[in-house]
């Protein structure tokens, strides 16, 4: 197997562009063309959600580090669990300071849930905010919880 593109050092004699490589990682324009910066990929995407089962509840846990309990709003309304987000951080202003490069930060996201109204108790569902991970706890209804799994054959 051959490497068409080396990371560092000289280019492979077998790349199709030998100067590409090196014009990326040029240390002045390495920012210019830094397309996973921290504010290009952090705030544009939704944040991860894992979803568990306990005997007794389903969990969820959403990653949003950096954020408080009160940037967010969790929501139950017609069987569909809305947990919304919001953030924003502004970078205080110096008077008389000519500013080179100043980043005011916003981010917001919305996930949503439908789910099924025989197998959740709506009115126990709680939720806490810690170490970045937002933990939502939804009871099983009793039908829920009696249903046994079922064996699917597979042929």
């Amino acid at each position: 197997m051959t490497t068409t593109l080396k990371r560092s050092g000289e280019p492979n004699v077998f790349s199709p562009l030998p100067g590409l490589q090196s014009f990326f990682t040029d240390p002045f324009l390495r920012n210019w063309f830094n397309w996973d910066n921290d504010t290009a990929v952090e705030d544009s995407t939704l944040p991860a959600v894992n979803i568990g089962e306990t005997e007794n509840t389903y969990e969820l846990a959403v990653a949003a580090p950096g954020m408080n309990k009160n940037d967010f709003k969790v929501e139950l309304e017609n069987n569909r669990l809305v947990i919304k987000g919001e953030r924003k951080t502004e970078k205080e202003n110096q008077q008389g300071h000519n500013w080179l490069r100043k980043e005011y930060n916003y981010t917001s996201f919305q996930r949503s849930f439908t789910l099924a109204e025989s197998q959740v108790n709506a009115e126990g569902v709680k939720a806490k905010y810690s170490d970045g991970i937002l933990h939502i706890s939804i009871p099983k209804s009793a039908e829920a919880k009696n249903k046994r799994a079922r064996i699917i054959q597979i042929s």
